[in-house]
Parts: C-alpha cells; sequence; structure tokens
C-alpha cells in the first residue's frame, strides 16, 4: 500500500498556519506566554522576534519560529491560545450561559432566590443594586454601565 505525499502545495499551507500561530504567540503578553508550555529554543525565538525591529529581520524570524514549529504538535500549543484567547467553545458555552442568566434576573426577581441557593457567597446586596440599576438604564434608555457590571459580578461569583 502506497502512503499519499503531501504536495508542495499543502506543505506551504502548512508552513503559513504554523507561522501565523507563532505570529499570534508572539503577539501575546508576557504572562499570557509563560502559561504555555513551550520549548525553550522556541521561546528564546520568540523573545527575540520581539526584540528586532528590522522589517526583514521579523519576517526571517518568522520563518525560523515555523520552522521550530514544524518539529513540534502544534494542536496542544492551538488549544491553550484558544483558551487564552477565550475562542474555546467551552468558554463560549459559559458566557452565553452568564449572557442567559443576567437576562433572567433583569426579568424576574424569582431568579435571583435560585442564584443565592447555587452560589451562596455571592454578594446579594450588589446583585439587587445593579439588578435595580439595570433595569432603570434599559427603561431610561441610558448606556448599560449597571447592565455591563452585573455581567462582570456574576461571572466572578460563578468562578467561584
Amino acid at each position: 500500500m502506497q502512503t499519499e505525499i503531501p504536495s508542495k502545495t499543502r506543505k506551504k499551507q502548512e508552513m503559513h498556519e504554523l507561522q501565523a500561530l507563532g505570529a499570534a504567540l508572539v503577539a501575546l503578553p508576557d504572562g499570557s506566554l509563560a502559561s504555555i508550555s513551550l520549548p525553550d529554543s522556541l521561546a528564546q525565538a520568540i523573545a527575540e522576534m520581539r526584540r528586532i525591529t528590522s522589517r526583514e529581520g521579523k519576517r526571517r524570524q518568522l520563518q525560523y519560529i515555523g520552522r521550530l514549529m514544524r518539529d513540534l504538535d502544534p494542536e496542544p500549543i492551538r488549544a491553550e491560545l484558544d483558551r487564552i484567547e477565550g475562542r474555546s467553545a467551552a468558554e463560549a458555552a459559559r458566557h452565553r450561559r452568564l449572557e442567559q442568566l443576567r437576562s433572567r434576573l433583569l426579568e424576574d426577581d424569582e431568579a435571583l432566590t435560585e442564584f443565592a441557593r447555587e452560589h451562596p457567597a455571592a454578594d446579594l446586596q450588589a446583585l439587587r443594586a445593579l439588578i435595580r440599576n439595570a433595569r432603570r438604564e434599559q427603561l431610561e434608555g441610558r448606556s448599560p454601565h449597571a447592565f455591563r457590571e452585573l455581567f462582570r459580578l456574576l461571572r466572578e461569583a460563578a468562578a467561584t
């Protein structure tokens, strides 16, 4: 049985995908980059890329990063990058659940009782105030400051 050899075009596509992944790693803040386990050679190449100011030098360094990444399995790095950037399916689902919870809280007072039962450590006084203010904002057509703050508070309470 003969194995199929990837075409030159396919190899170039893969190379460009790895370079794009490398560029995304370079663009990450230091703290986020440190949370991803990378081989020392790749971490050093990324650090060097950040120091280079020449356009051509950056292009060549990005090619080098892509070359280093060919020896790695890029999927764990992609998954970690997606998690950091908040693009994972689980993170998106969590975000939708929090938005639905916020909508229920604004529509029904009984939803706050249910939330308090599930999250006893939540600051109920702050939640009540934000719900009241968000309802008032919606009625008056004002900017949704309390609406957004309510989401932040729900996210923090759900994380604990």
